[in-house]
């Protein structure tokens, strides 16, 4: 899918380019190209004199390759994006080259991004850019404003990873945690852990690419500014994800506890009842010796009496364990 970003009155419009000859009417000033064909990057070359690189996309590309500068001007920069989904979390590569020297792409550049799917730092932009006059007003100012959005978003996230471990930290704090409720809990806590290791290294990932912009001396006094906001919102982030990883981590020792509470409980049980059998297990094992004169052929109530001694060596333990709240 190949779409084109232009500024008209202050605002950016999105139009959907389906043949080559639509794409020499419009002037745009972000070219975003979601799994591009062959025949979508033969008219990305062939109008804008732009090759898309075979490894825009790949994950296993070298750190120090993500950020670099053409001799024609082009800055590359590969940074991920997260999507927060709530059953299949995962962060996307996108790859921008932002061209500003060609002059047939007028004084603003261009910004091209190139994405297997779409991501909502995208949706979210282009929904503001549409409401907001005067939002953005080059192909670099697109770029950072994706940026921004990306910190925003992975805070919204941080909110809402809060409010279930609220939820969590209610029931694990409530003190009747079943092994069932503890499998649950484990797997909320699992999930937002990922969730939050997720958000911390997309943080940095977005810190590095401005901090590659500032460095490239692209950027205006304005757009500058702008961008060591955008560092200072990010930093402010670690010490939210630090403090959740803490959380979780006393969240899931809390539940831990809890099952080794229950797993306890059991253990106990069977010790109580084992040390409650050894009188009646002593009594008939001395009624099962051989003796020469066994008090059952003399003495008719023998084996009631023993059954009665049985039963009341049991009984008696049993009460002291109770008498003393180990049954509890």
């Amino acid at each position: 899918m190949l779409n084109i970003f232009t500024l008209a009155n202050g605002r950016l419009f999105q139009e959907e380019i389906e043949s080559l000859e639509e794409l020499s009417q419009f002037q745009p000033i972000w070219v975003d190209l979601e799994s591009p064909t062959l025949e979508e990057k033969r008219w990305v070359k062939q109008y804008y004199g732009l090759s898309i690189p075979e490894d825009a996309m790949d994950e296993d590309i070298e750190e120090s390759a993500r950020f670099y500068a053409e001799d024609n001007g082009e800055l590359h920069i590969r940074s991920d994006f997260l999507i927060a989904d709530e059953h299949e979390p995962r962060t996307v590569r996108v790859a921008f080259i932002l061209n500003l020297v060609n002059d047939e792409l007028k004084s603003k550049g261009v910004l091209f991004s190139i994405h297997d799917e779409d991501v909502p730092v995208f949706r979210l932009l282009r929904m503001r850019a549409r409401r907001a006059p005067g939002l953005i007003e080059d192909a670099k100012e697109v770029l950072l404003k994706l940026f921004d959005a990306d910190a925003e978003y992975s805070a919204d996230t941080l909110e809402g990873i809060y409010d279930e471990l609220e939820k969590v930290s209610n029931k694990v704090l409530s003190g009747d945690v079943t092994d069932a409720m503890a499998g649950e809990v484990l797997g909320s806590i699992a999930r937002h852990e990922d969730m939050n290791g997720r958000i911390r290294r997309n943080v940095m990932d977005t810190r590095r690419a401005v901090s590659f912009m500032m460095r490239s001396k692209m950027l205006n006094g304005e757009q500058f500014e702008e961008a060591r906001q955008i560092l200072r919102d990010i930093d402010s982030l670690d010490s939210h994800t630090a403090f959740l990883f803490d959380k979780i981590n006393f969240l899931m020792d809390a539940t831990v506890g809890f099952i080794n509470i229950n797993q306890n409980k059991i253990i106990k049980i069977f010790s109580v009842a084992s040390v409650a059998l050894l009188p009646p297990t002593l009594i008939a094992s001395i009624y099962g010796m051989n003796f020469k004169y066994m008090p059952e052929l003399d003495w008719a109530a023998g084996y009631p009496f023993a059954l009665v001694l049985m039963v009341g060596s049991a009984l008696v333990p049993m009460w002291y364990f109770r008498k003393r709240g180990w049954l509890k």
